[in-house]
């Protein structure tokens, strides 16, 4: 009797999930989900807090507070989903969506450019009420300039270009959203959770509705083209003009 492998495909999953059952590859029934999410979120909170007080507490150099503080809860965010579809699913590549087609980059740069003119309008809307609204990127690029020196600023705003798109998008809108999938949640709510949660876990609530919007077209452009890069890419120029502002010492306008 011929065996018939069981179906690893699930609505909403990611592209490439899609394309290997197409191609006739045997997958595994990803055995990661909600919980993984959770801890994983749980984890990066206290790496982040357990690490900044350690550095605090041994009065470590200003960048080095900032930037390994910055990096610590990666190793939550991105390496608890790598390991978890590692061990109980196919892999990173394949159950979280790490493709980039040029579609997919094309798809991630509207996105990424309708998440600047959002993020701006309500930036300019946000600051009605919060007249000195800033953020923790503004304000770390503010002590690094002061008390690092050029080197660990250039640094860092790499991270908020190049690091951070790629570890929120690998965390938020490939682990997460696809376990909410996983579990039969609809696309629209699922690009709603993930945008709140996303807003959220940056842990600045002045700018919450600023980072919403952004949230919410990241998951769309993930909805859209089933594949994470492309909200890697859409966050990545989301990002960007903070990072040049940092660069060129107007920390204060980074939205």
């Amino acid at each position: 009797m011929t065996r018939v492998p069981p179906p690893a495909d699930y609505p909403g999953c990611p592209v490439t999930v899609l394309e290997e059952v197409a191609a006739g590859h045997e997958l595994r029934p990803p055995r990661w989900g909600l919980w993984d999410v959770f801890w994983a979120a749980v984890a990066a909170v206290f790496i982040g807090v357990g690490v900044g007080a350690a550095l605090f507490f041994v009065d470590a150099p200003v960048g080095i507070q900032i930037l390994v503080g910055t990096t610590a809860p990666w190793l939550a965010l991105a390496g608890w989903p790598i390991l978890a579809t590692t061990r109980r699913g196919n892999g990173p590549r394949i159950d979280l969506g790490l493709r980039l087609t040029w579609p997919d980059t094309g798809w991630g740069a509207l996105a990424g450019f309708t998440g600047l003119m959002a993020a701006a309008i309500a930036a300019l809307i946000t600051r009605l009420f919060v007249p000195d609204l800033t953020s923790t990127a503004a304000d770390a690029a503010n002590e690094l300039e002061q008390g690092s020196g050029r080197l660990s600023l250039t640094v860092f705003a790499a991270l908020v270009m190049v690091g951070a798109p790629i570890v929120e998008e690998l965390f938020f809108r490939g682990f997460f959203f696809a376990a909410l999938r996983k579990r039969g949640l609809n696309g629209p709510l699922t690009i709603v959770l993930t945008a709140v949660v996303f807003a959220g876990f940056h842990f600045e609530p002045m700018r919450f509705f600023v980072l919403l919007p952004t949230g919410l077209l990241l998951g769309w452009v993930r909805w859209k083209t089933g594949s994470t890069g492309a909200a890697m890419v859409a966050h990545g120029l989301v990002n960007a003009p903070g990072a040049i502002l940092l660069l060129v010492g107007v920390p204060e306008m980074t939205p």
